[in-house]
């Protein structure tokens, strides 16, 4: 039994670091100030220390902390006041310089933490079967155990499912129990209103399995929403994978993203054909949070066929939307996907969503205005909400892929990129969005020849968003109880 959600906000999702001043409070003037009256919460990507480890903050060595680099845990209280708070809960993993991993390497199985790192060994005993290894599904081009020699020369294959200094933990474990309430009872503690299970599909292995998403796994999910509702937080599971899978996630927590909407906006815009799109928005489950970029890529794998079950979009329509995306970006989207960078997810594109759209003003608009019509909570990733292109120079730098799709903004380019007409039109769109109180009831859509309408209606209130496919231009229409119609054509807000 899920919570009810409130499905009617727009929320900004950024990490502290790399937009405004570098702080908390910094970010706070930005959301009261030139950001006003744009959101109703805001999903603060990881903010614990090191936030410029080797993961952007996804490999903490105290998820109970905040970097003081970025401020306090007041700071994230005040934020709070505000604007409602979804925060990363990492289930699956630890940095391998957290002060729990260390005691590990210092005194290896007689730490009172050995319990908390899950090993090979552990799930599959000391004579692993060969097939059986071969069977675990890989979200990365690199091996999924990591041989770490412990302080007495011992070297023990660690699973490591994203980087070797990302350490698994063992969720069914009573230290790995611990550790996670731990993390939820500071969240309630200092205001946190909503989590996100990073990873969460990847958390059970079990011998004999693929070690995803396993029924066991669900189970986890479950329990752990439950503890999280049980002290008045609202649970976010992230997962990649087949949208069936998706959809009966969404039946057991309070909200899961809708990550196959990327790819079938940018098929709809690329092909002129909303099929796929109308198709998914048929069955989508509604308590999602709806995305178009994010931290990481552009997924792939959400509208790809599984086990011989059909996707939402063939092979060869991802293989020619790939293809569009690397042509549009001008190839620099090559050089952060795949093998060609460090730390890349293998179904995923890395591109900044203006630059997979080809850095066309109207497309980029047409996109947005599609995700805040389709049902949901609508996040907006800080770099899209700028118009940020592909960030080449940071990946060059680092060589991790999705750099360069998390650029650093000061207080000097967040007001170049507030001029720039795309930008601009976006805000007018969001705040648009804002006063059309129709979207608190409910969501049809009709596809014709050329012509695909969402449509929201709520007690006497009225809003939709049409679609001319052929142009590639829209109009948007609404009335609130008691008040005029009003129309606008998308474009003109860009003039």
């Amino acid at each position: 039994m899920t919570n009810a959600v409130h499905t009617n906000q727009i929320q900004l999702i950024t990490y502290v670091d790399r937009l405004s001043g570098g702080k908390i409070s910094d970010l706070h003037k930005l959301l009261n100030g030139q950001l006003s009256g744009l959101f109703d919460g805001v999903h603060l990507l990881p903010f614990y220390p090191p936030i410029d480890g080797e993961d952007a903050g996804f490999d903490p060595s105290d998820h109970t902390a905040v970097d003081s680099r970025l401020g306090t845990w007041q700071d994230i209280e005040h934020l709070a006041k505000d604007y409602p708070i979804m925060a990363d809960m990492i289930v699956n993993h630890i940095s391998a310089q957290s002060p729990q991993f260390l005691d590990v390497l210092q005194h290896g199985a007689a730490s009172k933490y050995w319990p908390l790192f899950l090993t090979r060994d552990k799930v599959f005993g000391t004579k692993p079967d060969a097939t059986q290894l071969s069977a675990i599904y890989r979200p990365r081009p690199t091996p999924c155990f990591t041989g770490i020699r412990l302080a007495n020369g011992q070297i023990v294959p660690f699973w490591t499912t994203f980087t070797a200094n990302q350490i698994d933990i063992d969720v069914d474990s009573e230290p790995g129990k611990a550790y996670l309430q731990a993390i939820l009872q500071r969240f309630t503690d200092h205001g946190v209103k909503y989590i996100r299970l990073d990873a969460a599909g990847y958390a059970i292995k079990k011998a004999g399995t693929n070690c995803f998403m396993l029924p066991e796994t669900f189970d986890f999910i479950a329990q752990l929403s439950e503890q999280a509702r049980a002290l008045g937080m609202t649970c976010l599971v992230e997962i990649h994978g087949y949208h069936k899978t998706q959809i009966e996630i969404a039946k057991r927590c309070d909200m899961v993203y809708d990550f196959a909407l990327p790819p079938l906006v940018l098929h709809t815009l690329f092909t002129r054909n909303a099929k796929a799109l109308k198709t998914w928005l048929d069955i989508a489950p509604r308590n999602c949070i709806t995305v178009l970029d994010t931290h990481d890529g552009i997924g792939i794998v959400d509208a790809a066929d599984h086990n011989g079950e059909p996707g939402l979009l063939t092979d060869p329509e991802l293989d020619a939307l790939v293809e569009k995306i690397h042509q549009n970006s001008k190839g620099s989207s090559k050089l952060a996907t795949g093998n060609a960078a460090n730390n890349v997810d293998l179904y995923q594109v890395n591109c900044s969503f203006y630059d997979a759209l080809g850095q066309n003003d109207g497309d980029y608009l047409l996109a947005r205005a599609i995700q805040l019509f389709c049902p949901g909570i609508s996040q907006i990733y800080y770099a899209g909400l700028l118009a940020a292109e592909n960030d080449v120079a940071l990946l060059q730098r680092t060589g991790v892929g999705r750099d360069i799709n998390r650029p650093y903004f000061n207080q000097d380019t967040i007001n170049q990129a507030l001029q720039k007409p795309v930008v601009k039109a976006l805000l007018k769109l969001i705040k648009l969005r804002h006063n059309m109180q129709a979207f608190n009831g409910s969501f049809s859509h009709t596809l014709s020849d050329n012509t695909y309408q969402l449509s929201w209606q709520h007690l006497g209130h009225t809003a939709s968003l049409t679609l001319t496919l052929d142009s590639l231009t829209a109009a948007l229409a609404w009335q609130n109880e008691g008040e005029a119609a009003e129309l606008l054509q998308l474009h003109s807000l860009l003039a």
